[in-house]
């Protein structure tokens, strides 16, 4: 990572350190020509040097190993915080092609309807509120409007294109996949709901001829022995009529 000020911080790694051109060049990002107008006062002039040792930047232990060693590359000190990254400028159109935007807008609904308007947006420097009136035909110039290629255009290049259309398409069935796993699951759920249902049907129907039967064994079980008492009278009945 470069210092903060790469010319100032080369500026006095020339005064005050013999550390060679190519190693102050590597460590400012710079050429080692350019780090050579420095040293002859043609580039940078008026500059004030700045100790990149008092700004945290790199050690002295550091700027003294590289030094004594011509070969070795500087290696700066992390900072502490994570400076955060530069956010990407709006796509800049020119005002020649900004009158071709709503026509690039209704061509890319039309023929790319996975793109989302985020995507629209960047692709052509325009706003979700431009998008949304192109496609609802509420836009103050809708009777103008003619669907043409942003590309052919010259508002977007084609490989920008094609790379958000991908994007686009892989996102659509990533959402399909999960829909579809979704439906399948729910149905798996109703069939099993289903099986459990005819289940409890089942047993309840067994349960009912398991009480049936065992009333129609109680029910027999009076006869029986009624039979057994009468067997029983007229067999010692006899007897006792033979005894007589």
């Amino acid at each position: 990572m470069p210092p903060l000020m790469p010319k100032a911080t080369a500026v006095w790694l020339i005064e005050n350190t013999t550390l060679t051109f190519d190693q102050i060049a590597d460590f400012c990002s710079l050429h080692a020509l350019e780090i050579q107008g420095v040293a002859d006062g043609e580039v940078a002039v008026g500059i004030r040097g700045m100790d990149p040792v008092i700004s945290g930047q790199i050690s002295r232990e550091e700027i003294t190993r590289c030094e004594n060693d011509a070969s070795a590359k500087l290696k700066g000190i992390a900072p502490p915080v994570e400076l955060p990254k530069r956010s990407k400028k709006a796509r800049y159109t020119p005002v020649s092609k900004r009158q071709e935007r709503p026509n690039g807008i209704a061509w890319l609904l039309k023929n790319y309807p996975e793109l989302s308007d985020s995507q629209i947006g960047k692709l052509l420097g325009t706003t979700k509120t431009t998008i949304s009136t192109v496609r609802d035909s509420t836009h103050w110039n809708t009777q103008n409007i003619s669907p043409h290629d942003p590309v052919l255009a010259g508002i977007c290049g084609e490989a920008e294109l094609v790379n958000a259309v991908n994007f686009a398409r892989r996102r659509k069935a990533r959402a399909d996949s999960k829909k579809k796993n979704i439906t399948i699951n729910s149905q798996d759920v109703k069939q099993t709901s289903e099986t459990i249902i005819e289940k409890t049907n089942n047993s309840e129907i067994d349960s009912k001829a398991v009480k049936e039967t065992n009333s129609d064994i109680a029910s027999e079980q009076p006869q029986n022995k009624i039979t057994l008492e009468n067997l029983a009278e007229k067999v010692f009945g006899n007897q006792q009529k033979q005894e007589d």
